[in-house]
């Protein structure tokens, strides 16, 4: 690596709605330069009381700030996934010690689904797909196939895409782990 820091590049993250049920999975690879450092790795979860779905792409310890900020945003929120992404964001604009982070989060619930950044972005994508991480482009690619050409419900869509993803991209791996509301 040129900057003499190696960058973490920590996952897959792939989520849609179907059929009134939303699905978020995840690889479970994270790699840092070129070692894979640990297989099982979880980066999806329920959170507010298991109504949301939640996972992040980037390095952990940043992720893992950005969903303690995020899970007070949907207490204060009262569950408002929209209002709490948008405040979160606002937050993390704002805050020198946030901007710092490298991460990215998905979140979902069974109406919305969304890519918070620490740009300042909230994105609703117009598909209500979700896909973050190296591996990101190939698993919505295969999703919105599958979306297209089957009757398959969400969480086994998650489950194929992610498998796609993890047979083209080295830094995507094939133990997959999918949270369901």
């Amino acid at each position: 690596m040129k900057s003499g820091k190696e960058r973490v590049v920590a996952t897959t993250i792939l989520g849609i709605r179907r059929g009134g049920k939303a699905a978020l999975g995840c690889d479970g690879q994270i790699t840092i330069g070129e070692r894979v450092m640990k297989h099982n790795a979880r980066k999806v979860q329920k959170i507010y009381n298991g109504t949301i779905l939640a996972g992040y792409a980037g390095a952990a310890a940043d992720a893992i700030t950005l969903f303690e900020r995020f899970e007070a945003k949907l207490e204060q929120f009262h569950g408002n996934l929209r209002r709490a992404a948008v405040e979160l964001t606002k937050d993390w604009r704002m805050d020198k010690y946030l901007r710092r982070l490298e991460a990215i989060l998905a979140a979902m619930d069974r109406d919305y689904s969304l890519v918070i950044s620490g740009e300042g972005e909230v994105i609703e994508p117009d598909d209500g797909i979700v896909a973050l991480g190296s591996g990101g482009a190939y698993a919505l690619a295969a999703a919105k196939a599958y979306l297209d050409s089957s009757k398959l419900d969400a969480r086994t869509i998650v489950r194929k895409s992610l498998e796609i993803a993890s047979s083209i991209d080295v830094y995507t791996n094939d133990k997959i782990i999918i949270e369901e509301l």
